[in-house]
């Protein structure tokens, strides 16, 4: 399991910030980095790593694990994106229509994994 770093209540916090319009960007990075670690901790694993740059990256989704080079399952989108996504704002689909979602490979669709909070 993903070693939480950002409690629950600073990771609610964030989010409430950030829904109201009132995060610094030190408040949308903790938010961005509370999704990705809820998003480890529900789809544990290395076969696909999810950027959100410059906030964090995170492997999850079982399958082959991922030591060097180019990770078999890449997924990168923004911080606003991330977060739209991760509270349901944008569903998967309509963000990688708009091109607002870069994923490639097998394991690389997370629409049956988000949105990550309600």
């Amino acid at each position: 399991m993903a070693r939480r770093r950002i409690s629950r209540a600073q990771g609610e916090a964030a989010l409430a910030a950030w829904r109201a319009g009132e995060a610094d960007r030190p408040t949308t990075v903790r938010a961005v980095r509370y999704l990705l670690e809820e998003l480890a901790e529900r789809a544990p694993g290395h076969s696909v790593e999810v950027r959100v740059p410059p906030a964090g990256v995170v492997q999850v989704i079982e399958g082959p694990r991922h030591t060097r080079g180019t990770p078999p399952g890449v997924v990168e989108t923004s911080m606003e994106t991330w977060l739209r996504l991760g509270t349901g704002a944008l569903t998967w689909d309509a963000a990688v229509a708009a091109g607002e979602v870069s994923a490639s490979g097998l394991r690389a669709d997370l629409s049956d994994l988000l949105p990550l909070v309600g």
